[in-house]
């Protein structure tokens, strides 16, 4: 019995072992990963696979599609440029180029073979390598890269591309340590550096810049960012109306990867294609309508509603960065249209606001308002009142006034009838000649309407004016003692051209 009571015990075990096996072999449907395949993002689906398809940066395609046509390939790139411009993409073209089966002659390569395939998905490959030089940055991995770079190319034809991004986070030591490799590779070895600030290589790894060859890459237009939305959007069989498109694209500022990013996030919160209004949902963006609302809050000098208009903005969980952003670039817009010129790259709704305002405001007030918004920027980013700031330059806003001239201020005065100002033609010659060292001995001539002006603004500082107009006047002495016996005979004015940051032009 103890034998079988021993058996017992022991099958119980193994059936409960091979549960527990079962189990782990076969887990449960809710720990199963989904059937479905993760989509691919749009900014890596429709990544340029030809240096042709690359937008904007002919410049530098072309130039690297004619060194690989005749055989002129570099030893090392630096490719510099803004985020979301085509750094790594180009660099991935030109490793495709290098060790494409089927290249063309013209230096194309063909995005379809095995080897291309690999290179463009970011898959392992033995002839590119992709390095990371934020995590990799210290001196023992440029040795190591160093190391790796004197392996021959798999193919008697291939060549080894090494990819480093983030190029401007490497230390000092390590580009030192790549210094020799750089001026000197092995053969069929190339690096190319992508960068968004090469002014830290200068500054760190300057004798680096002459062993590269460099180019700059450009910020992409809005309207090429919404040609290629369009073609992105077409090809995936979803509509976009024009307005959610340039709003989409202004938003990417100049990058296309964001500009695609932003597309796929506007794609999953909406079924019914993107719409301007699914956008401003999807990135926090703000309504068009508040910026007019703006604007004619400011035209028609209403300080009292801007603390509830900043209240709706705040209570709609508005970014207050965002919204000054967006006010900067219709302010802009303002001043082009106050000036003449065409508002590109707003809405028709704006365009119209702007057009009613053109006479409105004038370009010196639109231009200190510009300036007030950028002053505050770097106080307006580390402050926890933003909307206390935001409130305090709106109001600012409006209750500014226009420009005002030193004439019309001194016209009021003196209550009007300023004394004409003297001609400003040659003076008339006199009988009598003066030889040369009577005139190197004479004083020069005192205007004397300049004179009794100055001393009709106030007789306290006539003696000042004296003295100064027996020697070089300039300008800017006459506009600063004009100001500062206006700011003595009334210290009211004074106040008040403080208070209103008023701008005196002579």
């Amino acid at each position: 019995m103890p034998l079988l009571g021993g058996m017992v015990k022991v099958d119980g075990w193994i059936r409960r072992a091979r549960s527990r096996i079962r189990f782990i072999a076969r887990p449960p449907s809710f720990f199963r990963a989904p059937d479905t395949p993760m989509a691919l993002a749009l900014a890596r689906k429709y990544r340029p696979r030809k240096f042709a398809e690359v937008a904007v940066q002919s410049h530098v395609s072309n130039t690297l599609r004619g060194a690989i046509a005749r055989g002129r390939v570099a030893h090392g790139y630096l490719l510099c440029g803004p985020r979301g411009v085509g750094k790594t993409t180009l660099a991935r073209v030109l490793a495709m180029a290098l060790n494409c089966e089927a290249r063309s002659p013209d230096g194309e390569p063909c995005g379809e073979c095995l080897s291309c395939s690999r290179i463009w998905s970011g898959s392992s490959s033995l002839d590119v390598v992709e390095i990371d030089a934020a995590s990799n940055r210290g001196v023992d991995d440029a040795r190591e890269l160093r190391e790796r770079a004197m392996y021959a190319p798999s193919g008697d034809e291939s060549y080894k591309v090494y990819i480093v991004d983030e190029a401007h986070m490497l230390t000092r030591e390590a580009w030192n340590a790549l210094l020799k490799i750089l001026e000197e590779p092995p053969p069929r070895v190339v690096f190319v550096f992508a960068t968004t600030e090469p002014q830290k290589i200068a500054q760190s790894a300057a004798p680096v810049l002459s062993r590269l060859q460099r180019f700059d890459l450009k910020r992409i237009g809005q309207g090429e960012i919404s040609e290629r939305l369009r073609h992105v959007l077409a090809s995936e069989g979803i509509e976009g109306t024009p307005d959610a498109i340039a709003m989409i694209a202004r938003a990417a500022d100049g990058s296309m990867r964001d500009a695609l990013s932003f597309a796929d996030q506007v794609v999953a919160t909406s079924d019914a294609g993107i719409t301007a209004d699914s956008v401003r949902e999807a990135l926090g963006l703000v309504a068009e309508d508040e910026y007019i609302a703006v604007l004619d809050l400011v035209a028609e000098k209403r300080a009292a509603d801007v603390f509830p208009t900043v209240q709706r903005l705040a209570d709609a969980g508005i970014d207050f960065g965002v919204f000054l952003a967006g006010l900067a670039d219709v302010l802009r817009a303002q001043l082009a249209v106050a000036l003449g010129g065409e508002a590109p790259g707003v809405a028709a709704r704006t365009r119209d606001a702007l057009a009613k305002h053109a006479r409105t405001f004038a370009p010196g007030d639109l231009l200190r308002m510009l300036g007030a918004l950028s002053e505050m920027e770097p106080r307006f980013r580390k402050s926890g009142q933003q909307q206390l700031l935001v409130e305090m330059l709106l109001v600012r806003f409006a209750l500014i006034d226009r420009s005002v001239r030193i004439e019309e201020l001194l016209d009021e005065i003196r209550g009007g009838g300023a004394p004409p100002s003297p001609p400003r033609g040659p003076a008339p010659r006199t009988n009598a000649v003066k030889s040369s060292a009577q005139q190197q001995a004479a004083p020069a001539p005192v205007p004397a309407t300049a004179v009794e002006r100055s001393a009709a603004i106030n007789p306290a500082v006539e003696a000042g004016f004296l003295e100064a107009a027996k020697g070089r006047m300039t300008n800017e002495s006459v506009t600063q003692q004009r100001l500062a016996s206006l700011r003595q005979k009334d210290p009211v004015l004074g106040a008040t051209i403080d208070a209103l940051d008023l701008e005196l032009i002579d």
